[in-house]
């Protein structure tokens, strides 16, 4: 598979796997660990989570600028792996819940993604600069597009993982205590604890409270809700301290690579100290790249905003309307069940697909008949649309978030079967092949050598803004039919996929 391909880019990928274990934790229960530690509401949560994906997007931005500054781009990798360690263990400790002062302890929480997110930047453009100028040797060249696909598919080997840890973790701490998992449970015992609940969704809990205790009668609803949702925190808080093992093998087999790597600041250094015999661009060539890359920025905000709601509106959607009861996974005295395990969907499906996108990518490459990288994006595009379409259909006549709310839940039977999400997961997967990837590849080959690393920080700073957006989709998601939410996004990705084709001549041309 890595026949063809630099020896540096297998141990760039494991070095990256801890980085991907730790993002799709957070992707996996961040939003349910806001709703279950704070009370809040999915469009508070949800605006908590844009601004925490707004930030790691950004700041890759910042970390570019910080390494193409100081030419210490092995340096700024290595720290970035240390800072998201350390913000990790901040939101790893466990704190009591309820919260005794919802302020400070949401301050405290927003503090430790945020180092989170800054540690993000300085590692993850770099890296991805780092990988592109392998490819700079005209032995791997033509071998860039897929090359970058392997990079990617690697990486997601540990965000396989990381969704079915976290929610063992919760569960097997909440069958430690004597409690089952159940999805509807926290929103409910926090509208009791605040006198919001509905008499309706009162004797839900009343139900449930003796289910999830293992038959026990629960006499004292105050003193069961205090407690679940203290158990149920707990196990999210160690879930996350999972993620800083995760980043000390990460740092670890970056710093038994680190010499093996090539530096982007050798390129940087070159291109500036090269003779006048050299290729060189000139400053017109300069701008117009630039160009087409922010083009190509502008462009990607739709798609982000609409592929990255996999870990808030369809992770809502998986708690509160899909059936959860027959995916389980029983291992003994854990038993993996929970909505956030539709998580690990799509990185078991990249890991599944890759290889095959690859080698149709190679077969139509051999024939000559290969789409060029800006061609790909496109019909990306137009594949994420085809996604959200099938939620549309799917998700036709259920009820409003707010009457679900009042009822305290959907029972088995009113829910949805979870192939629908499955299968929005594997359409969403083919897409993001078809633009997350290659349009790496596309930045790190029509970037000035000069801006390697802020033009792949300018690549994340489009998806920051795709997904400071997010929290739309919660406000539609929480008002709104359920169908329309998917909608929106459906007209998302097709305005991108119109644009994209209506500058693809420009683009290909500024490619070659």
């Amino acid at each position: 598979m890595f026949k063809n391909h630099p020896k540096g880019l297998l141990a760039a990928a494991l070095a990256n796997m801890g980085e991907r274990f730790g993002f799709y934790t957070m992707m996996a229960i961040l939003v349910l660990f806001l709703q279950a530690k704070f009370g809040l509401s999915g469009t508070n949560a949800g605006l908590i989570y844009s601004i925490f994906y707004f930030s790691i997007y950004i700041l890759a931005f910042v970390g570019g600028l910080i390494a193409d500054r100081t030419r210490n781009y092995k340096g700024t990798i290595l720290i970035g792996l240390i800072v998201m360690a350390i913000g990790y263990f901040m939101i790893a400790f466990p704190t009591p819940t309820p919260v005794p002062n919802q302020t400070l302890f949401l301050i405290i929480s927003c503090i430790g993604l945020f180092t989170i997110a800054f540690g993000n930047g300085l590692f993850k453009g770099n890296l991805q600069a780092l990988v592109g100028q392998m490819y700079d040797n005209k032995e791997y060249g033509k071998m860039r597009d897929s090359g970058f696909s392997l990079f990617y598919m690697f990486i997601n080997v540990g965000a396989l993982f990381a969704p079915l840890v976290a929610v063992g973790m919760r569960n097997g701490w909440l069958a430690k205590n004597g409690f089952e998992y159940n999805s509807s449970l926290p929103e409910l015992c926090h509208a009791y604890l605040n006198g919001t609940i509905t008499p309706e969704a009162q004797e839900k809990l009343t139900t449930l409270s003796t289910q999830v205790s293992q038959g026990a009668a629960v006499s004292d609803l105050t003193a069961f809700a205090n407690n679940y949702l203290n158990v149920f925190t707990t196990g999210f808080h160690y879930a996350f301290g999972i993620a800083i093992i995760a980043m000390a093998i990460s740092i670890s087999i970056y710093l038994f690579n680190k010499k093996r790597f090539p530096d982007p600041a050798s390129k940087v250094k070159s291109a500036s100290s090269s003779s006048a015999a050299d290729v060189q661009m000139d400053a017109k060539e300069i701008k117009q790249r630039l160009y087409a890359l922010f083009a190509v920025f502008g462009v990607v905000i739709f798609f982000w905003f609409s592929f990255h709601q996999n870990g808030l509106t369809l992770t809502f959607f998986a708690k509160d309307y899909t059936d959860l009861s027959g995916i389980k996974i029983n291992l003994g005295l854990v038993v993996i069940q929970g909505a956030e395990i539709f998580q690990s969907i799509n990185p078991i499906f990249i890991v599944l697909l890759t290889p095959i996108v690859m080698a149709i990518f190679g077969w139509l490459r051999a024939k000559g008949l290969e789409p060029s990288t800006p061609k790909k994006i496109a019909i990306g595009m137009f594949i994420a649309a085809l996604a959200y379409f099938v939620m549309t259909i799917g998700s036709m006549g259920l009820p409003l978030k707010s009457e679900v709310e009042a009822m305290g839940g959907l029972s088995d039977m009113q829910r949805i079967s979870p192939m629908l999400l499955i299968g929005t997961y594997f359409i969403l997967t083919v897409a993001e092949l078809f633009i997350s990837p290659l349009g790496i590849s596309f930045v790190s080959k029509v970037a000035p050598p000069q801006y390697q690393g802020v033009m792949q920080g300018g690549w994340l700073g489009a998806t920051a803004i795709g997904n400071q957006l997010l929290f739309i989709g919660a406000i539609f998601y929480e008002s709104v039919p359920i169908w329309l939410t998917w909608t929106v996004f459906v007209v998302a990705c097709l305005l991108s996929m119109l644009t994209m084709l209506f500058m693809l001549k420009w683009l290909e041309r500024v490619a070659k």
